[in-house]
């Protein structure tokens, strides 16, 4: 298990380097009419310094095996292995409304997405989808007593992907709002690409997502 998260915390300090590699050769805005230069041949040559110095800690703490990025802003999940992309699919992500709980229990259900690192708990095919207390709310129905009036099938497609306190990457029956914050929380494909997620990830495979 520590291992695990040993592997996880570096592959996500391996995209934040990207990312700063990235922004430290970009020394001023782009502009349409000329391109970025640098006339300091020692200032030059520092930032391509930088740039090697960075590259390698990223090729050192990126995971060597696959591993799932996921673009709350964009809307897009990633399966990436080093450096290469192995997928990139079009996701919809948490809403972040509010919806508040009933009753005397004080609280609110936020539909977010979490953001952090995580990795794929558990595979499940032909999932069931059991209906949380905040599903009746938000359509002002009463919440059933019975387990059995909570169960759904069909919703979340072929596959599921767990990754932690009830949250999934699992299908959808909405294709068309794939790309927009529209969910409770989960993450959402279509079936091909929720198909080649399941194939490509296994338990433990790491999630990022930001």
């Amino acid at each position: 298990m520590k291992q695990g998260r040993s592997l996880l915390a570096s592959g996500f300090v391996a995209f934040l380097l990207l990312s700063l590699a990235h922004s430290t050769l970009r020394i001023e805005p782009e502009r349409s009419d000329a391109s970025p230069t640098i006339s300091d041949p020692a200032a030059l040559l520092a930032l391509q310094t930088r740039y090697r110095s960075l590259t390698r800690q990223l090729t050192q703490l990126t995971p060597s095996r696959p591993y799932i990025v996921v673009d709350t802003a964009r809307n897009h999940l990633f399966i990436k292995r080093r450096d290469r992309i192995m997928l990139d699919a079009i996701a919809s992500t948490g809403s972040g409304t509010i919806l508040d709980k009933p009753g005397e229990t004080a609280g609110q259900w936020i539909f977010d997405t979490p953001r952090g690192e995580f990795s794929v708990q558990s595979k499940l095919v032909n999932p069931v989808w059991v209906r949380p207390d905040w599903a009746f709310v938000e359509e002002g129905l009463a919440v059933p007593i019975s387990q059995a009036d909570r169960v759904e099938p069909g919703v979340l497609g072929a596959y599921a992907l767990g990754f932690g306190k009830g949250y999934f990457i699992h299908g959808t029956l909405y294709p068309r709002l794939l790309g927009k914050n529209v969910t409770h929380g989960c993450i959402r494909l279509n079936d091909d690409d929720l198909k080649s997620v399941y194939q490509l990830a296994r338990v433990g495979t790491p999630i990022m997502i930001f």
